[in-house]
């Protein structure tokens, strides 16, 4: 009996305490040095998960070419290399590793032909607390410098450029709870010395986003046409910090009468 009563104790103890975390920071996913997994080689749709998130991804070689969305995994650091070929790298890039916690980050693309979301689901309904973010190489040196199809921020005819990251919580019906926008750059500053694009690892807070069970991401961009955003569709999250919801009082006295049921038929 003494021991049945320490158990329910210790039980209703951890339920009624604060929120347990967990961390998706794509650390237990073995990638090879300086190398990324996008999906590939088998076509479709699949998924892997981190830290109690589960990320989508889609991947295509049709035609001949390798196409992918949703997300990616990466441990790659070059900060140097500009443009496509160069798509699984966070600006970032450091002597050791370009992740913001260990070796390992995540990569993700919006996607804007196949219509795939860039997504993550949890295993329980839960507050996010935060998250990591930076601009890939290949999207930080479109925005600096411009491409064959992008601007190069902050020139004429409309100097006021801006880049934003978009993070919306969605419950288990589906429905919206809220959502973050995070400026991966911003060029709307009156004194141009102000203008920025991120390159260090940013922690942005997602509790606003209040009790959920999927997070989407989406990317806009002042440099868009008839097709969408001309620069690149990017970016690199790292460390999502997760705290799992204790139960509703409601759940926590069903479980301390049977708890205490169990004691009484012991005794």
């Amino acid at each position: 009996m003494l021991r049945t009563m320490i158990l329910a104790v210790s039980i209703l103890t951890i339920l009624t305490g604060s929120a347990w975390a967990t961390v998706a920071d794509f650390d237990g996913l073995t990638l090879a040095a300086d190398s990324y997994w996008n999906g590939g080689p088998v076509p479709g749709n699949h998924t892997f998960t981190s830290g109690g998130a589960t990320f989508n991804n889609f991947y295509d070689d049709a035609y001949g070419m390798s196409y992918w969305c949703g997300w990616a995994y990466s441990n790659k650091a070059d900060t140097t290399t500009p443009g496509y070929m160069n798509q699984y790298s966070a600006i970032t890039g450091a002597i050791t590793s370009a992740a913001h916690s260990g070796q390992n980050y995540g990569i993700g693309y919006v996607d804007t032909w196949y219509g795939v979301t860039t997504a993550l689901t949890l295993a329980a309904p839960s507050v996010v607390d935060s998250a990591w973010f930076t601009n890939t190489t290949y999207a930080y040196y479109a925005i600096r410098d411009g491409t064959p199809f992008s601007k190069k921020f902050g020139d004429e005819p409309d100097p006021d450029d801006w880049f934003i990251l978009t993070i919306t919580g969605k419950d288990a019906a589906g429905t919206t709870t809220d959502s973050v926008e995070f400026y991966l750059a911003d060029y709307r500053f009156a004194d141009n010395a102000r203008d920025y694009i991120v390159k260090d690892w940013t922690r942005v807070d997602l509790t606003s986003l209040k009790t959920v069970n999927s997070l989407e991401f989406t990317l806009s961009s002042s440099d868009s046409g008839f097709f969408g955003m001309n620069n690149p569709a990017y970016f690199a999250m790292d460390t999502l910090t997760i705290s799992t919801v204790s139960p509703e009082p409601a759940t926590l006295c069903l479980l301390a009468a049977g708890l205490a049921a169990l004691a009484r038929r012991r005794a």
